[in-house]
């Protein structure tokens, strides 16, 4: 009998070789199909790229810091104002990460200002580091281009946001 469904596959009453047969025969097509999917259908180069970046947030140690506001949702919107920078702001604790959106890059501070480091996670490319002084302010001179987030290094911690689109 097959294990997962419980009913019997091509007459095969689950005792003995008949079962392992089988078992060997579905792994024999699932690797003829993974290989034909490659083939047919493989995977661009900038999604795996995106994926290994998005499995680099997998960091144990680090906190998540939540999206407390975002302008495009919480603010009202202001009459003549065609291009409105986002601003964004995360907390985790007792820091907070207030940021600006433009199409020229990021400007933004970390509250309680420290010496730390933003990188900023995105695209088919690297991540960018961006150095954040003493009083806790940033600058990224490019702009996010489709989906990213921000990790914040400081010196005994760990902080990630949450994706977001540019």
């Amino acid at each position: 009998m097959n294990k997962d469904n419980g009913f019997p596959r091509d007459g095969a009453d689950g005792d003995g070789d008949e079962s392992a047969d089988a078992l060997s025969a579905d792994a024999l097509l699932e690797e003829e199909l993974r290989q034909a999917a490659a083939v047919l259908d493989p995977v661009p180069d900038f999604l795996r790229q995106l994926a290994l970046e998005a499995y680099a947030l997998h960091d144990l140690d680090a906190r998540i810091a939540e999206l407390t506001f975002d302008s495009l949702v919480d603010a009202l919107p202001v009459r003549g104002v065609t291009d409105a920078p986002r601003m964004l702001t995360f907390r985790a604790g007792a820091l907070t990460v207030d940021v600006e959106v433009t199409g020229e890059g990021l400007i933004g501070q970390v509250l309680p200002p420290g010496s730390a480091w933003i990188e900023v996670l995105g695209g088919p490319g690297a991540a960018r580091p961006v150095a954040v002084d003493s009083l806790g302010r940033f600058l990224s001179d490019d702009p996010p281009c489709g989906p990213f987030a921000l990790r914040l290094r400081t010196g005994t911690e760990v902080i990630v946001t949450e994706w977001l689109r540019a």
